[in-house]
This record gives C-alpha cells, sequence and structure tokens, in this order.
C-alpha cells in the first residue's frame, strides 16, 4: 500500500513538474432577461459582471473570481402592491455576490462557492456551498460533466415536523428549523454545432428533501437547454443566447396542488412556475 502511494506521489509529482502552468484570466458580463439558476426563478432583467484569474496547464487548473448579479425581482418593476401574509408581490433590486474558488486535477473538479444577497430585512443573507465534479472532456475527450453540491453553511433549513407532519415550534414559539445540507446533482452535455453555435443540456437533481428547492424527496428539479451563438474577434468575444428550464417536480406537485415551499424572494408565484425561459447577450475578454 506505501508503495502503490509512493508511485503515486511520485508520478504527481512528475506532472507538475513537467507541466506549463501558465496565468490565464477572463472578464465579462451578460445581460439576461430573466436571471434562471438551476431551474429557478431567480430575478427579472438583470446585469451580471464576471471576472476570474488563476493558474491552468495541461492537467491542472488553480482559480478565483468573483460574479455578480444587479436586477430585479421583476422586470415589470412593479412597486406598492398590497401586502398580504406570507406573500410579498413587490418588486424590489436584488443584487447578489458570488465570491468562487475551483481547483482542477485531471478532470476532477473541487470547488467553493459563497452566495451574498442583499435581501430586504434578511435575517441570514449568505449561503457557502462545496462542489465536487467530474469534466470527462478535460481527459477523454466528451463533452459530458457531473457535480455535485451541498450547501454547508448559511440560509438553507428545513421545518421539523412531529409524527402529526405539524411543525414544531420552540420554546419562543417560532418554528423549529434544522440545517437541510441542500444538494444539486446536475449532469450536462454540451455539443458544438457548426458556425460556432453550442447546444447545453442539463438534468439537475435534490436528492433528499430541501425547502430550497422546494421538494420534500428526492426529485428532478431542472431539465434545462441552452443554444449559444458566439462570435469571436481579435479582442473579444461575444455571446448571444437563449435557455428553457423545465421543473417536473413542481409540475407534478402543482398537478397534485401540493407544491411546497420555495426558497424566493419578492412575487412567489414567479418562483412556482414550472417552465421558465430567458435570452441573454454577453462579452468576454
Amino acid at each position: 500500500m506505501k508503495k502503490a502511494l509512493l508511485i503515486v506521489s511520485l508520478v504527481t509529482i512528475s506532472v507538475l513538474a513537467q507541466a506549463k502552468i501558465e496565468f490565464a484570466y477572463e472578464a465579462g458580463a451578460e445581460i439576461v432577461s430573466a436571471y434562471l439558476w438551476r431551474g429557478q426563478y431567480n430575478g427579472g432583467l438583470s446585469f451580471q459582471p464576471d471576472l476570474e484569474i488563476g493558474f491552468a496547464g495541461e492537467h491542472i487548473g488553480l482559480s478565483a473570481g468573483v460574479w455578480g448579479s444587479l436586477g430585479a425581482t421583476d422586470w415589470k418593476f412593479q412597486k406598492g402592491l398590497e401586502q398580504e401574509e406570507g406573500y410579498n408581490p413587490n418588486t424590489y433590486f436584488l443584487p447578489e455576490v458570488d465570491v468562487i474558488a475551483n481547483l482542477s486535477f485531471f478532470g476532477v473538479q473541487l470547488g467553493m462557492t459563497h452566495y451574498q444577497y442583499f435581501l430586504p430585512e434578511a435575517k441570514d443573507n449568505y449561503q457557502t456551498e462545496v462542489t465536487v465534479g467530474y469534466n470527462f472532456a478535460d481527459e477523454l475527450g466528451f463533452p459530458l460533466y457531473i457535480n455535485w453540491n451541498t450547501f454547508v453553511a448559511g440560509d438553507d433549513y428545513n421545518l421539523e415536523y412531529d409524527e402529526s407532519d405539524e411543525p414544531i415550534l420552540d420554546e419562543t414559539g417560532e418554528l423549529k428549523t434544522k440545517r437541510a445540507f441542500s444538494s444539486y446533482l446536475e449532469i450536462g452535455y454540451d455539443q458544438a454545432l457548426p458556425h460556432d453555435i453550442t447546444l447545453g443540456v442539463k438534468v439537475g437533481m435534490s436528492p433528499w428533501a430541501s425547502e430550497f428547492y422546494g421538494n420534500d424527496r428526492f426529485a428532478v428539479v431542472n431539465v434545462s437547454a441552452r443554444l449559444q451563438k458566439a462570435w469571436m474577434f481579435d479582442v473579444c468575444e461575444i455571446d448571444l443566447f437563449a435557455e428553457g428550464c423545465l421543473n417536473p417536480y413542481a409540475m407534478r406537485q402543482d398537478k397534485e396542488n401540493e407544491f411546497i415551499y420555495v426558497n424566493a424572494a419578492g412575487d412567489d408565484k414567479l418562483y412556482a412556475q414550472t417552465l421558465n425561459g430567458t435570452i441573454g447577450l454577453g462579452i468576454w475578454f
């Protein structure tokens, strides 16, 4: 066993020593008609800048970046609607800043993302997520990837229920909660088409009960497709894309009239939609 570990260590050191590690960066921004994330509607018209720097070699990459989104919860920009109990129809701006770190090693992907939300009157306005995955394109040339993502800190809780399926209250009369460790398994495939067009399809699953993803058991919560056209120039790349998302679990639950809570801001009805779409324009340097 020790000899095997020694051999693996020596091979790894040899590969890293021979790899040509170079500085790499990517900067750009997108404007989208709707902010969609893992099949959820997270906002209306949004501006989303992105900056990533790091080092890349033939079999290894290390990067850190910042991604942001500035938009409204509803593209109609309606304000001042009547407030109802447990329902907020008001539109407001919803800034978000994510800090991201990624390590890739022979196709294995390791990452951490800190999501910072600027929600009005929110107690917990952040989440931290860890990611483990594998990109088959890196080593095998096959454009398929699989990622497992789990929230480990921040606003991610499920209600606790008693034997009668009634929510449990704590000593202060508040609803009792427990950390959910909401997870998201995604399998994606990107197919290159003629004329610099790419078709990307994804299937996302929530493996256990999560109020964040709106499921009370294992569920397929996202089936999406994205069609993107790229124009390459000397100093930049311009992308035009369209994406559609379907939530099969929400569609079934809606028919059964049992759709459970969806973690949302603004107009909850928008977030409970089973079918969403967006178009966008991006520029990258």
